[in-house]
């Protein structure tokens, strides 16, 4: 049985790959420290589903935790490691910057040193859009240069990259680094805006807006994402032979290294996103419009045609099924 290492498995993304990498016969071991950053009852939901596959070792700690990681690369020598443990948020990176240099880019290297005592066939890393800063050309892509990043939480999804890239160089580890764009469907983060919007339109609240509703994002259905990720497992770069090189690839010419964009392929306007939640509701949100808030980027748009190109991916979910889907899991989850 393949072994895979996932970390942050019992939070949104992570829960749907470890499950998924289950269901295709992995032995999985999941790393996540059940911070308290939001409600830690969906994450122990999320949990209590993953435990009940014989295949899934659970491990609470921190990846920042001195040696945790190296411990368990020694112990269980994955083939594979997917590592989406992070501090989320653009917001709360106001509130709580230390949290970010600690799990975001302590975690990280605490992670690359466990690869390099023990080293896996693939490590797979989440960093994000928002690392694409201030960029105002779009669609994004890999080769774009990204070094005006807009909030503390991009700055270190940037910088992880970077140190990525020089452990994959120094120490031949073969790493692909993911870029996601807004990530949502059934088990999201309730600090994200389809939990937000969904929670204070059944309830009755006004919904906050940001920007004056002149936002677009690039929305990515978790589902079509994972798929995504477990076809991109075995596209393992290589710089020394070029195998697998793609056109407009962002391979690095000097370690075996690329980022790659999972999206959707398509900007949406945030006050269409809000009237799929309407539809889905069968309500209409009372609206209260905001400015643009600190850190924020008005648009986000990706260009996914290396991923297309190195596994084939086409994403499958509309806005209005995926809006729908998450809906639905909302109102069985909360019971209304």
């Amino acid at each position: 049985m393949k072994t895979a290492l996932v970390t942050g498995s019992s939070g949104f993304i992570g829960y749907f790959v470890a499950d998924t990498l289950l269901q295709q016969g992995w032995r999985v071991i999941g790393v996540d420290s059940m911070s308290d950053y939001y409600d830690v009852t969906l994450k122990q939901s999320r949990l209590n589903l993953l435990q009940a596959h014989k295949a899934f070792t659970n491990v609470r700690g921190h990846v920042e935790e001195e040696g945790l990681l190296t411990k368990l690369f020694a112990e269980h020598m994955p083939e594979i490691v997917i590592h989406l443990a992070a501090q989320a948020g653009v917001r709360y990176s106001l509130e709580n910057p230390m949290s970010y240099f600690q799990t975001n880019l302590g975690g990280t290297l605490q992670l690359l040193e466990a690869a390099r005592a023990h080293p896996p066939k693939h490590m797979l890393m989440a960093s994000s859009s928002s690392a694409y800063g201030a960029n105002t050309q779009m669609p994004y892509h890999e080769n774009m240069q990204a070094d005006h990043q807009m909030s503390l939480y991009a700055a270190t999804k940037k910088s992880s990259e970077n140190i990525a890239h020089s452990y994959a160089h120094l120490f031949a580890l073969p790493i692909t680094m993911f870029r996601f764009f807004t990530v949502y469907g059934p088990w999201g983060r309730p600090d994200m805006a389809p939990h937000k919007f969904t929670s204070a339109i059944l309830e009755g609240r006004p919904i906050d807006v940001y920007n004056h509703g002149q936002m677009r994002r690039d929305f990515t259905y978790v589902t079509d994402l994972v798929q995504a990720i477990m076809l991109l497992i075995d596209a393992v770069p290589d710089c020394l032979t070029g195998q697998g090189q793609h056109e407009g690839d962002s391979l690095s010419p000097v370690a075996p290294y690329r980022v790659v964009n999972i999206g959707n392929s398509e900007t949406v306007p945030l006050l269409d996103f809000i009237k799929a939640i309407e539809q889905a509701t069968g309500i209409e949100a009372t609206k209260n419009m905001m400015p643009m808030q600190p850190g924020d980027v008005p648009a986000t748009w990706a260009d996914a045609s290396l991923l297309k190109s190195l596994t084939g991916y086409v994403p499958r979910t509309t806005v209005r099924d995926g809006v729908g889907q998450f809906v639905a899991w909302y109102r069985d989850y909360y019971k209304i």
